[in-house]
C-alpha cells in the first residue's frame, strides 16, 4: 500500500487520537473501579494504573499534535511533492426522510414497603434500633476503614489465623469464628457484629474498638451445641452504623439434643433427740461450825544481861 506524506500524517494523527481516547477512557474507568475496591493495596494499584493510562493519553495527544503540526513540513523538505491530477467529484443528492415514531410507556408507580425494625439479612444491612441505642462510644468512625472478606473456622491459632477454614460445617459445632483483616480503624469507635440464621438475628456483639489501627481480628459465637440448627448463617460487621463486610456459611446436620440431667434429691430423716433432763437443785443444810481452837502461846522469857566482873590490876 502506497501512502503519500499527507495521508501518512493524517493516519498517524488519527491513530494517536484514537489511542489517546481509549487510554483516557480506560484510565478513568480504572480509577472509578479502583475507588470501589475495599482492599487498600489493590485499590491503590488500580488507581495508580488508571492515572498511568490518563498520562499515556496526554502523551498521545502531545505526539499527535506534534505529528500534525511539524512532521509534514519537515518531510516535504526532504521529499518535495510531485504534482498529481485530481478528478472533480460529482455531487449526487440522495434525500432520505425516515420517520420512526417511538412510543415510550410511562413507568408504573410501585409501592414502597414500610420500614420495619425487624433485622433481616436481605437488602441493605442495618443496625437494629434496640442495639444502636446501647452504643457506648462517641468516637466518630473513619469512613475509609476497610475489612477483608470473612473466613469461618471452628478454631484459630495464636496469630488470629483460621485453622481449617470452610463455608460448610456439619454438626456437632461448639464455637464458630469469623476472622478478618482490617485497616484504618479508629481506637474507641463502636463496632458491631450481627449473626443471622435464615434471616433471623440469633446473636450479636457491640462494643468500643479495642484493637489497633490495622491487623487481624475476629468475632465469635459459642452457644450450647443444641442451638446450632441447620441453615444458612450470615455475619455482618458494622463500624458505627455503616456496614463494612458480610460473610455467609452453611451448617448441615441435626444438632445433638440436650439430655436432661437428674439432680439428686435430698431426703431429710427426722431424728428425735432426747432433751436434757431436769435436775433437782439440792437444798442447803446448815452444818454446825466448830469453835476455834485455842492455841498455846509461849510468853517470852526475860533475858538476862551479863554483868561485867571487875578485874584486879596489880600495881607496881
Amino acid at each position: 500500500m502506497n501512502l503519500d506524506i499527507h495521508t501518512f500524517t493524517l493516519t498517524a494523527v488519527f491513530l494517536l487520537t484514537v489511542g489517546a481516547i481509549l487510554s483516557l477512557l480506560l484510565g478513568v474507568r480504572a480509577i472509578r473501579d479502583g475507588r470501589k475496591i475495599r482492599f487498600f493495596r489493590i485499590r491503590q494499584q488500580k488507581i495508580a494504573g488508571g492515572w498511568r493510562l490518563v498520562g499515556l493519553a496526554l502523551l498521545f495527544c502531545v505526539v499527535a499534535f506534534g505529528v500534525g503540526r511539524y512532521i509534514e513540513p519537515v518531510a516535504y523538505q526532504y521529499f518535495p511533492p510531485s504534482p498529481t491530477l485530481s478528478s472533480t467529484p460529482s455531487i449526487t443528492l440522495t434525500p432520505t426522510i425516515s420517520l420512526t415514531p417511538t412510543i415510550t410507556l410511562t413507568p408504573s408507580i410501585t409501592n414502597t414497603p414500610a420500614v420495619t425494625d425487624t433485622p433481616t439479612a436481605t437488602g441493605t444491612p442495618f443496625v437494629p434500633p434496640a442495639i444502636e441505642a446501647s452504643f457506648a462510644s462517641i468516637v466518630t468512625p473513619n469512613p475509609d476503614a476497610i475489612f477483608s472478606p470473612l473466613q469461618f473456622a471452628q478454631s484459630i491459632d495464636n496469630n488470629y489465623q483460621p485453622v481449617g477454614p470452610a463455608t460448610v460445617f456439619k454438626n456437632p459445632i461448639r464455637r464458630m469464628y469469623a476472622i478478618f483483616s482490617y485497616d484504618k480503624m479508629t481506637p474507641g469507635v463502636q463496632w458491631t457484629a450481627l449473626w443471622f440464621r435464615d434471616g433471623e438475628l440469633v446473636h450479636y456483639e457491640t462494643k468500643p474498638w479495642d484493637g489497633e489501627l490495622g491487623g487481624y481480628g475476629f468475632t465469635d459465637w459459642q452457644p450450647s451445641p443444641e442451638k446450632w440448627l441447620p441453615g444458612n448463617y450470615q455475619v455482618v460487621i458494622f463500624v458505627g452504623t455503616e456496614w463494612k463486610v458480610v460473610g455467609t456459611f452453611i451448617v448441615e446436620g441435626q444438632p445433638p439434643t440436650a439430655s436432661p440431667t437428674r439432680f439428686p434429691t435430698r431426703t431429710y430423716t427426722a431424728t428425735f433427740t432426747k432433751g436434757p433432763t431436769k435436775t433437782k437443785i439440792p437444798t442447803s443444810t446448815l452444818l454446825p461450825t466448830k469453835p476455834p481452837k485455842l492455841t498455846d502461846t509461849h510468853q517470852p522469857s526475860p533475858t538476862r544481861t551479863p554483868t561485867r566482873t571487875p578485874t584486879l590490876t596489880p600495881t607496881p
